[in-house]
């Protein structure tokens, strides 16, 4: 089965296995567990931020972090295609207690002048006060689109402005890194928290770390508890995350390329409407109308290929570790015949 539905489908290699068996363990909730605080110490030093915490899900971290920069009845502002809105199940008013102020972009992304026309006057009692800019970067929806990281400035420099707290979405974001050959620790000078996932595209198992400014993660450890997210001995899960850390991150490249060569065929196919612009290893892609989605996704099913279905007549693969360059070949002489 060639599985493009997402980097999450990954399973751990034989040698992270290995890693993992060998972690040594101790009680997280205790902060206990060596291997955990040694993640969390490496993601400190690598962003050069004050404190880091391991989280289960990217999802509870980026929870966390709203609720650690928000109170009830406030409001935070996203693209309207973002992660922390369309795809954690209303957690921003079930755990915090906040809206979201939707605003467009290209591709997922938005801009500093889109964010301060956004921005509810604070002494205008009638509407929410913002309080919050949440960014990710790459984009999920938005096809794994990068960020100019000159944008992400002048965004920082709008919420200083307005005394805005600013939340960076990174569950891809070593994917950006790579793609824009980046240095984390700006990223960590322009940010109050960033999220970074494990279990996407550097192929652990679950985890990701929530790292930011000590002033704001006081009291991470207590909210993730609230959550539901005290985990006893996680390092076994660390211990992937260190093993990605070291092995991992510079092979994304290899993704980002064979993402590159699958919109690059699809492109040249006469049953593909449009392409969008394919920065990392997301690709999304619309049929021309006399195919029907629904029909393309089961004749690659049975040919052994699953995508996702995204709506709206977009339809999504995503490369990653588990996919090889014998199934790449395959694929692009799938798609080929396809047309004919």
């Amino acid at each position: 089965m060639i599985d493009l539905r997402s980097d999450t489908v990954t399973k751990p290699t034989p040698e992270m296995l290995q890693y993992i068996l060998k972690a040594e363990v101790g009680d997280d909730v205790y902060k206990e567990d060596p291997t955990v605080n040694e993640l969390e110490r490496r993601m400190t030093e690598l962003f050069e931020m004050d404190e880091a915490l391991f989280f289960p899900s990217g999802s509870m971290a980026n929870q966390a972090a709203i609720k650690l920069h928000t109170q009830p009845g406030e409001q935070l502002i996203c693209h309207n295609y973002s992660h922390v809105f369309n795809y954690e199940g209303g957690g921003v008013s079930f755990n915090s207690g906040v809206s979201c102020k939707l605003i467009d972009g290209d591709r997922g992304m938005i801009t500093a002048s889109s964010v301060e026309a956004a921005i509810n006057p604070p002494d205008f009692y009638h509407s929410p006060l913002t309080s919050l800019v949440c960014v990710e970067n790459t984009t999920n929806k938005g096809g794994g689109a990068c960020y100019e990281f000159s944008e992400l400035e002048k965004i920082k420099s709008v919420c200083d402005n307005h005394g805005l707290k600013y939340h960076l979405d990174g569950a891809r974001l070593m994917n950006a890194l790579v793609a824009k050959n980046e240095d984390p620790t700006r990223y960590g000078l322009l940010f109050d928290t960033i999220s970074v996932c494990f279990s996407k595209g550097l192929g652990a198992p679950l985890g990701t770390v929530l790292i930011g400014k000590k002033e704001v993660m006081q009291n991470a450890i207590r909210v993730r508890k609230v959550l539901g997210g005290g985990m006893r001995q996680i390092g076994y899960m660390a211990a992937a995350g260190l093993y990605a850390l070291d092995n991992n991150i510079e092979r994304l490249a290899e993704d980002h390329q064979r993402a590159l060569e699958i919109a690059l065929v699809l492109k040249g196919l006469a049953y593909i409407k449009d392409v969008e612009t394919t920065e990392t290893n997301i690709v999304i892609f619309q049929l021309e109308d006399d195919i029907k989605d629904e029909k393309f996704i089961n004749d690659l099913a049975a040919q052994h290929i699953k995508i996702s279905d995204m709506g709206q007549g977009k339809l999504r693969m995503v490369t990653h570790l588990d996919y090889t360059q014998e199934m790449h070949e395959t694929l692009l002489e799938i798609l080929d015949d396809y047309s004919k």
